[in-house]
């Protein structure tokens, strides 16, 4: 089992920042890949970023140029830097983690921007 702990959501005004963090502990793998998914209120769960081990990014169209992904591998930790952020960006983020055919799920933080 991998447990996540995630932190940094909170209410910030448009064009504002957060930094989001996960952190993984328990039966971690090496090569993974770690990143973020969003779920708005009556919408589905999105894609926001992942990052895999070895480097490889990829981001949703809607977030590129504004948030940036990052990961410590010694740490088995992931960051997500939101930046011009906007309510349309308002929802519950949630951490993700995968390797080989298991993936696992953060408990969500919920980011808030006011207009």
């Amino acid at each position: 089992q991998v447990q996540l702990e995630e932190s940094g959501g909170g209410l910030v005004q448009a064009g504002g920042s957060l930094r989001l963090s996960c952190a993984a502990s328990g039966s971690t793998f090496r090569f993974n890949v770690m990143g973020w998914y969003r779920q708005a209120p009556g919408k589905q769960r999105e894609l926001v970023a992942v990052i895999a081990s070895g480097g490889n990014i990829n981001y949703a169209d809607s977030v590129k140029g504004r948030f940036t992904i990052s990961r410590d591998n010694a740490k088995n930790t992931v960051y997500l830097q939101m930046n011009s952020l906007k309510p349309e960006d308002t929802a519950v983020y949630y951490c993700h983690y995968a390797f080989l055919s298991s993936a696992y799920w953060g408990q969500g933080t919920q980011v808030t921007v006011s207009s």
